[in-house]
């Protein structure tokens, strides 16, 4: 079943989400919803916040970026994480950011036709269970790094435009309370604040 995507401006997405154990009711289903409706919508990760769940899940398929190029992007960019992964996080933990911080022209299904390049470091170490409940410790780099961290705020209660200056975020401030209100077309389904 494909679910709304909370839109900017629902409490959801500022909260800090809540651990879950095995016992969370229809997790399983929870989980293929969400898959279907990333692909449904398009996108390369998922948080729980953005279908409207408090708890701390996140979906990762980097390897959408690389399913149409090469390693390189238009830019001549090589990203060292190609083939990319397609992942479920659960109780996720980010314990190390190495790296030189890199820009990237970021966007997010919950602000949706705004994109801009945030710096985000370019690796990270990160503990989760995965959707069996089985503990995985694991380091990711480049784009796949990236996507982790933008999905990973978003059960931090952050969202990307947290990055950006001031003067950047008052620019925007009129686009951002034209999603809130629904006065957005977008081709996937969505939720917006009463």
């Amino acid at each position: 079943m494909i679910l709304p995507i909370a839109a900017y401006g629902m409490p959801v997405l500022r909260k800090v989400a809540k651990d879950i154990d095995s016992n969370y009711p229809d997790l399983k289903k929870l989980i293929e919803d969400m898959w279907e409706t990333l692909a449904e919508s398009h996108g390369v990760g998922l948080a729980a916040p953005q279908v409207n769940k408090d708890i701390r899940l996140f979906l990762v398929d980097s390897a959408l970026i690389f399913d149409n190029k090469d390693e390189d992007d238009e830019d001549g960019e090589t990203f060292p994480d190609a083939p990319g992964v397609k992942k479920v996080f659960i109780n996720a933990k980010i314990i190390d950011r190495k790296g030189e911080e890199w820009a990237y022209n970021e966007g997010c299904l919950s602000i949706p036709k705004i994109r801009e390049d945030i710096f985000r470091p370019e690796e990270i170490t990160i503990e989760y269970l995965d959707e069996n409940f089985a503990p995985h410790t694991d380091t990711f780099n480049g784009i796949t790094a990236r996507i982790i961290q933008h999905e990973y705020d978003h059960i931090e209660g952050k969202l990307f435009i947290d990055y950006l200056k001031p003067l950047k975020k008052k620019l925007l401030q009129r686009k951002l309370s034209d999603i809130s209100k629904g006065n957005i077309s977008v081709d996937y389904k969505m939720q917006f604040p009463k």
